[in-house]
């Protein structure tokens, strides 16, 4: 069989007893293969895709000496259809069942620094209420690095749950020890990443803050309202935009190996694809869709969190009538306030089932790249 230039070229990593060796071309992987170093069971993908395969399904390695048969052209076959929003949501939870030691495990790198911080900033209010000393100091130094080394471990989190995702859809069993490994090596580009895209959105929360109080401040004027509602509007405006733009950044930096810039240029021109389709079906309504269930579960577990101080402070503010009373009861009331378990348990809850947001997300762009 003669092979094109195309598949002489292509590089490949093979995997062997979990050890990773390339990248090699065919010819020299027929080499390792003489040798007995490769065989078609062995797990293998090209250089520039996350994406395993079998060494056995590389062109030209192990059917190179197989008899030239006359090629019959299949029938046409119907395109599979994608899922739909439903099937996302039940193969997310589906593939999550599927993969939760490893999914909980990758939590716990965020969650464990956090609780840590979060116990040990309330050990701190107890100390400085009765007297600070030197071991309130050294409980303030540990719990910052503990907020430091959690949010150093985000760029790992998110890459591994892409990384486990797609290995479980897949049907590999990829080691949770393996999936880190691979995810450390995109640490660089999704922590740039991460700075680009969270930084663009706090900017502009910080924006529509801004725009309150000027709402506030120039609450007599029918002209500073004006203004604030329309700068509003271009707040909102802007904050979609740029939603849509980087809705699939995470998937293009760590499956499809981009860099910087072609991961938000890549992600949004997924997320406009498919304007053919009715807009129900296209990636960046059902990625609105999909986000919007997450972020209300996040605002019912908050809501839920925080039912009795909400209530409380719905109470006085009825029966207060002195604002500066209200103030006075309101901040006693928070002082007042000590552990709250179900608070507490609710957080660990929501973190526990966050890597279900992310499954989701991996589901709709395998979808939505087929479709292109």
């Amino acid at each position: 069989m003669i092979l094109d230039d195309q598949d002489v070229t292509e590089e490949w990593i093979v995997r062997v007893d979990g050890k990773e060796y390339g990248p090699a071309n065919v010819e020299t992987l027929r080499e390792w293969k003489g040798e007995g170093r490769v065989l078609p069971a062995n797990e293998a993908r090209r250089v520039d895709s996350e994406l395993w395969t079998s060494a056995g399904e590389i062109p030209g390695l192990f059917n190179s000496g197989t008899v030239p048969r006359v090629h019959v052209s299949p029938p046409p076959q119907r395109p599979i259809p994608p899922r739909s929003l439903g099937q996302i949501l039940a193969d997310s939870f589906r593939i999550y069942a599927r993969g939760f030691l490893q999914f909980f495990s990758l939590t716990l790198l965020l969650l464990l620094p956090s609780v840590c911080a979060q116990l040990t900033a309330m050990w701190m209010q107890n100390r400085q209420a009765a007297n600070a000393d030197l071991r309130v100091v050294a409980a303030g130094g540990f719990a910052f690095l503990m907020f430091i080394f959690s949010m150093a471990m985000w760029p790992v989190y998110v890459a591994g749950i892409q990384i486990i995702t797609t290995e479980i859809i897949a049907e590999r069993r990829t080691g949770f020890f393996v999936a880190i490994n691979d995810a450390v090596r995109f640490w660089p580009r999704v922590a740039a990443l991460c700075i680009v895209v969270y930084g663009v959105f706090f900017l502009l929360i910080v924006f529509g803050f801004l725009i309150a109080a000027m709402i506030v401040a120039g609450s007599s004027s029918v002209f500073m309202i004006l203004l604030a509602l329309a700068l509003l509007g271009l707040q909102v405006w802007m904050f979609g935009r740029f939603f849509a733009n980087v809705l699939f950044w995470q998937q293009f930096a760590v499956l499809e190996n981009a860099g910087v810039i072609d991961s938000l240029r890549e992600s949004r021109n997924l997320a406009r694809n498919g304007r053919e389709l009715p807009w129900f079906q296209r990636p960046l309504w059902r990625g609105v869709f999909i986000a919007s269930l997450w972020f209300a579960l996040v605002l019912a577990i908050a809501l839920l969190s925080e039912w009795a101080t909400l209530q409380h402070s719905f109470n006085e503010l009825m029966t207060t009538q002195d604002p500066q009373t209200l103030l006075q009861k309101l901040s006693e009331s928070q002082q007042a306030h000590g552990f709250d378990a179900l608070s507490f348990a609710l957080g660990i809850l929501q973190k526990i089932l966050q890597p279900l947001i992310g499954i989701a997300f991996v589901l709709l762009y395998l979808d939505s790249r087929k479709e292109r």
